[in-house]
């Protein structure tokens, strides 16, 4: 498989893309992550309800400690202070927890999809060209074979006369159709393989 063409300037600007998409993949991640943490800061608030919780219990725990020593319904009313601050507290501290864990949830979700979304969003504009690219230049590695004999010269230069546009032929010869009459094939062949992103 070749992943870049042969030719410097071809290959630079097929190297130069592949980093830039890099670079905005990283890029992507990072302000996921600063919009998880973002997000994830808000779980301060039910944690800081939860140590109110906290608090309110062992309110109730220490006025439970102290009418604990008075006679006849001392231990009695210190229970029920007591299981007062446990239902109360208790409960404010599980539904902070149920928060903290759904604001720990909605950062992770968030974090995700800011990164994911657009990242699928730039991979399948990207990625279906760049892996055609490859293909093609492997096709042409494939088909241009290793060794350049007269025959198959005389093929692609058959191939750049007839296929490519006048443009890109004037860049490598003057008179295409008269080099291919006449047996002269640097030229056609050197379009022939620049086409390929190939190089001899």
């Amino acid at each position: 498989m070749r992943f870049y063409p042969d030719i410097p300037r071809s290959r630079s600007r097929a190297m130069l893309r592949d980093l830039l998409v890099l670079v905005l993949l990283v890029l992507l991640a990072w302000l996921g992550v600063k919009v998880h943490d973002s997000v994830a800061q808000l779980a301060s608030l039910p944690r800081e309800v939860g140590d109110s919780g906290s608090a309110i219990q062992g309110g109730f725990d220490a006025a439970g400690d102290s009418v604990g020593d008075a006679p006849v319904v001392g231990g009695a009313l210190a229970d029920a202070l007591r299981d007062a601050g446990a239902d109360a507290g208790g409960q404010i501290r599980e539904t902070a927890r149920s928060g903290e864990e759904d604001v720990n949830y909605l950062a992770n979700l968030l974090g995700l999809l800011m990164f994911l979304l657009p990242a699928a969003v730039l991979l399948a504009s990207y990625l279906p060209d760049r892996i055609a690219d490859m293909r093609r230049l492997t096709a042409a590695a494939r088909a241009v074979g290793p060794d350049l004999s007269p025959e198959r010269r005389h093929t692609l230069a058959m191939r750049a006369a007839y296929g490519l546009s006048y443009e890109r032929l004037t860049r490598h010869t003057r008179d295409p159709l008269g080099d291919l009459e006449a047996g002269r094939y640097d030229g056609l062949v050197a379009a022939a393989l620049e086409d390929a992103g190939l190089r001899r």
